[in-house]
């Protein structure tokens, strides 16, 4: 994927100053997305090391990751967030990244298909803001940002039933992040969940939960991270009719009485 050439060339013109370790995160970036059949453009792999040297330089004053090093940063950081993309779901659809966090895998997705129309969805301000500054200094535009939590997101008149697909990482268990995710996508639209080594047991924890949201788990599609091998999987939910207007319950009421457990609904 490349970006569109005034994008590119304007970011260009702006790449001077990466430190070496930004350049050594590309580097490991570069050589490990070629192994995985993974193409990056000149020009995507200085927006990756530029947003390297924003997040481990923020993550200083502001708490955004414990993962800091080049090798972690290029691998379970952004190839971790790149491993959830699909084109024939993505490609020039609205996508909501549920909890973005320091941004993934929402920045990397839009960095490496352009032609995805993204909101980053966050409870902190001060995330968000950071990431304004990220998108500015590597000159990508089409994101829009909404702080609030993912409980009223998905009441919000201009949110809910509003995106082709949400993604999500590292945010709650499969039956929470579903009262999360799934009010906010359309009908026949996705939700993809980047999930860890225990995604069998999440999977069948929330099954009902999906099926009372309106929701249909089609795929759980294992990924290995270079040099790891802790049993990470891909999970796809299809949204299959509409949610129920109770959905989500306010605020914190997901996470302490999940959906289809025994103490939910």
């Amino acid at each position: 994927m490349m970006p569109t050439e005034n994008q590119g060339k304007a970011f260009i013109a702006n790449s001077a100053g990466l430190s070496a370790d930004a350049l050594q995160c590309v580097d490991i970036l570069e050589k490990k997305c070629r192994a995985g059949e993974i193409s990056l453009s000149d020009v995507q792999l200085k927006q990756f090391a530029a947003y390297f040297d924003l997040l481990t330089e923020t993550n200083k004053v502001m708490n955004l990751t414990a993962l800091i090093s080049p090798e972690d940063v290029a691998v379970k950081h952004f190839i971790d967030s790149l491993l959830c993309y699909d084109e024939r779901l993505m490609k020039g659809k609205t996508v909501i990244d549920v909890g973005t966090g320091a941004g993934f895998p929402g920045i990397p997705l839009k960095i490496y298909d352009p032609s995805i129309k993204l909101v980053l969805l966050d409870s902190l301000a001060k995330r968000l803001s950071f990431l304004e500054k990220v998108t500015e200094q590597l000159r990508i535009t089409g994101v829009r940002f909404e702080h609030m939590r993912a409980e009223d997101a998905g009441h919000s008149k201009v949110l809910r039933g509003k995106f082709d697909v949400a993604v999500s990482r590292a945010v709650a268990r499969l039956s929470v992040l579903a009262e999360y995710c799934l009010p906010l996508v359309k009908k026949g639209g996705s939700m993809i969940a980047l999930k860890g080594s225990k995604y069998k047991e999440e999977m069948d924890e929330a099954g009902k939960a999906v099926g009372i949201l309106g929701g249909k788990i089609i795929e759980a599609r294992e990924v290995v991270l270079p040099g790891l091998d802790d049993g990470r999987a891909i999970i796809v939910i299809q949204k299959i009719k509409d949610t129920p207007s109770l959905y989500p319950r306010k605020a914190g009421l997901p996470a302490k009485k999940p959906l289809g457990g025994l103490s939910g609904i």
